[in-house]
């Protein structure tokens, strides 16, 4: 499989230089009845900034619902936030819930409502389906439905996890490696997803992120290394290295899917299916590799045509571990 056409796929990541920069916007809502008195729903509202557009979406709660209090507003590692108490008589079973303005933006909002009873809705909100119906309990195919595109938006968005696959792409020989190098790595970062997100193993968030970068930075040269002539552990045995760092990767998933929490009626689903929707979003991803490849196959490209993609994808590799050990080392 010739390698020079990966300079165009590298041209699909043109002008990125960090990781994760396309957040969604995060909504909960949760049930204060025994705190603040009947029918009172505390409200966290957190929406990204720094980006080229400035997001003006807004929560729009139930006709009947009015604020109890003034929202209290702050701006923290790149996201501003609000906290208020909505008073809402009869409850907010059964009636809307929409985010203004989303129609008109490129973000989705994630939302969370916990009930009362200890159990919880997860929506995902988009441009195309802005708003979402309260509900006394979901049906576990609103749960897989849910999760499954929580899985894919969060692969798709993960621009560090999808390089690192890149990069095993690259350095991979024969379709039967590629199914084994991509067999080892879903399976790694399955058993550490469901360790992690289940408590039965807890690591801290900001280092795992570091090392995920260098693991990106490790392949790229090994990449390297083999077309120097001399092929390294990856290029010889490209699974064994997909699973050890897909391990790690398993820990960033886990990072996003506590930001978003599980239904505890149906915590199992929730994780098959996110898991299900991150092997979706990795599957059309290498697809769109080969399709790539396949069409760029004929081209002369000249002999140094594989460094541009790979010194790319290591220089952003190696950008991000500096960015990420001196964001936990300092702080």
């Amino acid at each position: 499989m010739t390698r020079y056409a990966w300079l165009c796929v590298l041209l699909l990541f043109g002008g990125i230089s960090s990781a994760h920069e396309v957040r969604p916007a995060f909504l909960r809502i949760s049930d204060a009845s025994a705190v603040a008195g009947p029918d009172s729903f505390d409200v966290l509202w957190r929406v990204p900034t720094g980006g080229e557009m400035e997001l003006t979406i807004y929560v729009v709660m139930p006709g009947h619902c009015s604020a109890r209090n003034e929202p209290l507003a702050w701006i923290d590692a790149g996201v501003r936030a609000a906290k208020w108490t909505s008073h809402c008589p009869g409850g907010i079973q059964g009636h809307e819930i929409a985010i203004g303005d989303l129609t008109a933006s490129v973000t989705d909002v994630l939302v969370r409502y916990e009930r009362s009873n200890g159990t919880a809705q997860v929506e995902r909100l988009t441009p195309t389906s802005p708003s979402f119906i309260v509900t006394e309990s979901e049906t576990w195919l609103q749960v897989a439905r849910t999760y499954t595109g929580l899985g894919v938006e969060h692969i798709m968005l993960g621009i560090d996890h999808l390089l690192f696959v890149l990069a095993l792409l690259m350095i991979v020989a024969g379709w039967r490696v590629l199914v084994a190098t991509v067999t080892s790595f879903t399976v790694a970062h399955s058993i550490t997803l469901a360790a992690a997100t289940l408590g039965l193993v807890h690591v801290p968030q900001a280092p795992v992120e570091a090392v995920i970068a260098l693991s990106i930075l490790f392949v790229a040269m090994e990449i390297v290394h083999w077309r120097q002539g001399n092929p390294g552990l990856t290029r010889q045995y490209p699974w064994i290295v997909a699973f050890v760092f897909g391990l790690l990767h398993g820990f960033g998933f886990a990072g996003a899917l506590s930001d978003i929490g599980l239904p505890e009626h149906a915590i199992p689903l929730a994780l098959l299916f996110f898991n299900v929707g991150v092997e979706l979003g990795q599957l059309l991803f290498i697809a769109a590799v080969l399709l790539t490849w396949w069409i760029f196959r004929k081209i002369p490209w000249p002999s140094w045509a594989w460094r541009v993609p790979v010194y790319g994808i290591g220089s952003m590799a190696a950008y991000w571990t500096i960015d990420r050990v001196a964001g936990f080392a300092v702080s």
